[in-house]
């Protein structure tokens, strides 16, 4: 598990284990599974089942096997096979040599099916998809049987040979199940088992063209694999008679616990990986891995630590009530990591120069700057200091009102672990925009207060203009606009509610030069201004930043008030 101990707070799925165990069901084992579908990146609502498998065998003593149900090929790829074993180890999970496929049980489930045909409990049906979804009715009118459901039991066998002999073309024939076409429970009306699909496997190759649906071969992959509790989300819910139901018809080494748990819902986000895919493949972000996309590949490149995303998933805890979580806890959770471990540093996004004018023109002082106040052990850096400096625009205003107390014409301010200084004149262009502030400093008050007792009311970040290093930075905010952008009942698509702000581009930011050749992936905190990412498309003396999050903290005063603000610096 990498140094990561389960902190899995108590939830129903853990009581029934626990009682499980206490009672010597299954032994005393306990064994998970985390079965994604090789059809796309992993989100953030995956961490939660990743977090709630491992975290649970972690506790009880058990395994957690990492299992591809790999049954449509005409949606998986080996780049999403990739991300997702990186994904998992990066969450801080190692599954040894549990990793499975539900492609090793092919052969099986095709023996089982031919099982159920014997029983009379399976046929091959001849109706088109448009028919047999016809046929299934509704959820308040029972559907009717196919009139190939009482086809022979040696015609349908010979027909599924045949069928799996590659004889007929897609669509031709399918594979049902035989259970109750008038039951309360559409999933129950005669489920197909099979079709055809005469596509390569990523795995099988051509060996095969016919495929199990996902819900017949998952149960019988977790009894073939003696999973224990076979955890899963609410949507499977009304699958999980199915589920029993081909356990129950089929000499399987063992039966499963199918326990379902909320999904995570996340506002201002969208977590259906066809909406995720179609953001991809339309343009509206630039890859699996944009900054924007709640991928975990997204969020690791946006900057987002495993340990915050583990935090998080612990903190929305299981429960069985569907509920949108607010994205703020989940920043939250992000700054509360970043806080202590991210280096601190000065940038300036919007830079106007600054020129001391009774500072010497050859002179540079390198000033003690604090790494990480929250972390002694980080030391200190050396920031150089100069006759030319960059501030951050919105730090000067020429008529400031009442409230701003940062700089303007004859105003003192403090420059972060340098001096006072004054503005005492303003350089214009033709156009009267602001382009040069010009400043006088006094020398007696480096690193400190005046000696002489007078105050300042803002202490700004600041470069010295020679030593600033030209970097690109990416300011990512939400994605989408609406709080729900899921949510289509009023004929909306989600991509309506897309935010076309959700990402500026300052080209030429100017920071201090400690983090010039910072590698991808390395996370600071620039002062005043939030926490940002070294990206990968940074270059040689030329680094890229993405904004990780902002510095405010909308949450941290509804946490403190609900008395779940933690500190972790144990």
């Amino acid at each position: 598990m990498d140094g990561f101990e389960s902190k899995v707070p108590p939830n129903f799925i853990r009581s029934i284990i626990a009682e499980d165990i206490k009672y010597g069901k299954n032994r005393g084992k306990v064994l998970t599974r985390f079965p994604p579908e090789p059809n796309g990146y992993l989100h953030i609502g995956h961490a939660k089942s990743i977090c709630l498998n491992f975290g649970l065998v972690a506790e009880f003593g058990g395994f957690c096997n990492f299992r591809f149900d790999d049954t449509n090929p005409g949606k998986e790829e080996v780049e999403y096979v990739d991300s997702i074993m990186n994904d998992v180890r990066w969450l801080g999970f190692d599954w040894g040599d549990r990793l499975f496929h539900a492609s090793d049980y092919f052969e099986q489930l095709f023996e089982w099916a031919v099982d159920l045909i014997k029983a009379d409990k399976a046929y091959v049906d001849s109706l088109s998809a448009e028919e047999i979804k016809e046929f299934r009715g509704t959820l308040t009118e029972p559907g009717k049987p196919s009139p190939y459901r009482d086809r022979p039991v040696e015609e349908s066998l010979d027909l599924f040979q045949r069928m799996r002999n590659g004889e007929f073309a897609d669509g031709t024939h399918v594979l049902r199940a035989k259970i109750d076409m008038a039951s309360p429970n559409i999933n129950l009306r005669d489920p197909v088992m099979y079709r055809i699909r005469k596509l390569s496997h990523w795995r099988t190759g051509d060996k095969w063209c016919i495929y199990p649906m996902y819900d017949y071969a998952h149960g019988q992959s977790d009894a073939l694999e003696g999973i224990t509790h076979s955890i899963c989300t609410m949507e499977y819910e009304d699958h999980r008679p199915l589920y029993d139901w081909f356990l129950d018809n089929i000499k399987v080494p063992g039966h499963p616990q199918q326990i379902e748990f909320a999904r995570l819902n996340l506002s201002y986000t969208v977590m259906s990986k066809r909406k995720l895919l179609q953001l991809v493949q339309e343009g509206h972000v630039a890859g699996w891995d944009d900054p924007r996309m709640p991928t975990l590949a997204g969020l690791r490149r946006r900057g987002y630590t495993p340990e915050a995303v583990r935090n998080f998933c612990e903190r929305i805890g299981v429960g069985k009530r569907e509920s949108l979580v607010d994205l703020a806890l989940l920043e939250y959770s992000v700054r509360e990591d970043l806080n202590l471990k991210a280096r601190r540093v000065m940038g300036v996004l919007r830079p106007i120069r600054v020129v001391i004018d009774n500072y010497p023109e050859d002179r540079v002082e390198y000033l003690d700057a604090v790494n990480n106040p929250e972390d002694p052990s980080a030391g200190t850096r050396k920031v150089p200091f100069s006759r030319e400096l960059f501030l951050e625009r919105e730090d000067f205003m020429e008529n400031p009102p009442k409230q701003f107390y940062r700089l303007a014409p004859g105003r003192e301010v403090r420059l972060r672990y340098a001096y006072f200084i004054k503005c005492v004149d303003v350089v214009k262009d033709s156009g009267g925009q602001v382009v040069e502030l010009h400043c006088t400093y006094d020398p007696s008050t480096r690193g400190g207060d005046a000696p002489d007792g007078r105050k300042v009311k803002a202490t700004l970040h600041w470069v010295s203009a020679p030593h600033a290093v030209e970097s690109e930075v990416r300011l990512y905010d939400k994605l989408f606009l609406r709080p729900d952008p899921a949510d289509e009942r009023d004929g909306s698509s989600f991509r309506d509610g897309i935010n076309p702000d959700s990402l500026e581009v300052i080209g030429s930011a100017k920071l201090e030069p400690s983090i010039a050749e910072a590698p991808a992936g390395s996370r600071y905190q620039f002062e005043r201004l939030g926490y940002f990412c070294v990206d990968p498309d940074s270059t040689p003396g030329k680094p890229v930043f993405n904004r990780t999050v902002t510095l405010k903290d909308t949450w941290a005063k509804v946490a403190k008030a609900e008395g779940i603000h933690k500190a972790r610096k144990a």
